[in-house]
């Protein structure tokens, strides 16, 4: 296990391209996720963690070592990319021991461990075929065992699971986690998939456009995000947006959405009066006999659940709502839409900062 810190690390490719002035340390034995669109910094700075890159600025340290300038084989990593990677003419059982035969360890040792992981990993059956032959899961286990039989002291992983089928994803997040938490491995992912963050990190770095926006535990960045981007960015389906003000009444504080008054336990401060932005998961909407005037549009049955879309009648805007698949509205009617208040995300609607 390993501590990874980077100290003010800058990679500039020119038009606003690259990672800038990010700082981020990575606990040893922790399952770390870097998240955010393409195009915001993740890969570069997994990249210039493994020695792939080197930063105009700044330093990356393993544990107290500076590494800053170490090549990639000096670093004790071990990377697992999106394509696999696999040596197509070599055996899986070749593939694995292949870091094991550059390290020069004897042949029978390298056989106990390649028969060893592969054990784990599930795919004992499969140690004498090539990766044409064997699915894409398959090959995603071989190209981790890789990764694993060095026993590195870090796990470095770019997007593993992109190029499988949605069922083969969900039950690989779930291998990924069990095998990292079994060998307690410092692991670095990087992710644009929301799912795979909330699902595998104990912490996630949220980037964009270089810049670290948020880091914390899944939860708290999925409860108290710190802009407009990240919460639309975290949860499925996205948030909802809403076009509000805030009024102040003496003590107390409301939320008017179109033609409708909604008082919230809220300290205005220095936003009342002002036009602000509503971030409503649709996990938090409700339908009730008071609140804000709509009408149910479309539905969109997902089994025991479904997606309500409405509109708000007073001002076009469109609002999901999750919900279970036992409800009685139809299209076509109208209703009053609620919430908890407690769980109103408000923000600055000129630059998109949580209120």
């Amino acid at each position: 296990m390993a501590t990874i810190s980077l100290q003010k690390i800058t990679k500039d490719y020119g038009n606003h391209k690259g990672v800038f002035d990010l700082d981020l340390t990575i606990g040893s034995g922790e399952f770390f996720v870097i998240l955010g669109p393409s195009g915001c910094g993740k890969t570069t700075t997994l990249r210039i963690i493994a020695g792939l890159e080197t930063p105009d600025s700044g330093k990356v340290f393993l544990d107290s070592t500076d590494i800053t300038d170490y090549p990639p084989r000096e670093r004790n990593m071990s990377m697992v990319f999106q394509n696999y990677a696999l040596y197509p003419f070599m055996t899986v059982r070749e593939n694995i021991a292949f870091p094991l035969k550059k390290m020069k360890m004897n042949k029978t040792d390298i056989n106990q461990k390649v028969e060893e992981l592969a054990r784990i990993l599930s795919i004992t059956d499969i140690l004498d075929k090539k990766p044409g032959q064997i699915s894409g899961g398959q090959r995603q286990r071989v190209a981790l065992g890789r990764a694993i039989v060095k026993e590195p002291k870090v796990f470095l992983m770019d997007e593993p699971l992109s190029n499988l089928d949605a069922k083969l994803r969900v039950g690989m997040r779930a291998e990924l986690k069990r095998i990292q938490m079994k060998l307690k491995t410092t692991t670095v992912y990087v992710t644009h998939d929301q799912i795979e963050a909330m699902t595998l990190a104990d912490r996630v770095a949220v980037l964009n456009n270089g810049y670290l926006e948020q880091l914390d535990n899944p939860m708290k960045v999925y409860e108290k995000p710190a802009n407009s981007f990240i919460a639309s960015f975290l949860g499925d389906p996205p948030i909802n947006f809403i076009d509000a003000e805030l009024e102040k009444d003496g003590s107390q504080t409301f939320l008017i959405i179109g033609e409708s008054r909604i008082p919230i336990n809220r300290d205005a401060g220095s936003y009342a009066g002002k036009k602000v932005m509503v971030g409503l998961r649709p996990e938090d909407i409700k339908v009730s006999d008071k609140g804000i005037p709509a009408k149910l549009t479309f539905i969109q049955p997902l089994g025991r659940r479904r997606l309500e879309h409405f509109k708000i009648n007073s001002t076009g805007m469109e609002v999901i709502r999750a919900t279970s698949s036992d409800q009685t509205l139809s299209i076509g009617d109208n209703c009053f839409i609620d919430f908890n208040e407690e769980k109103v995300l408000l923000f600055d609607k000129e630059n998109g900062k949580i209120i």
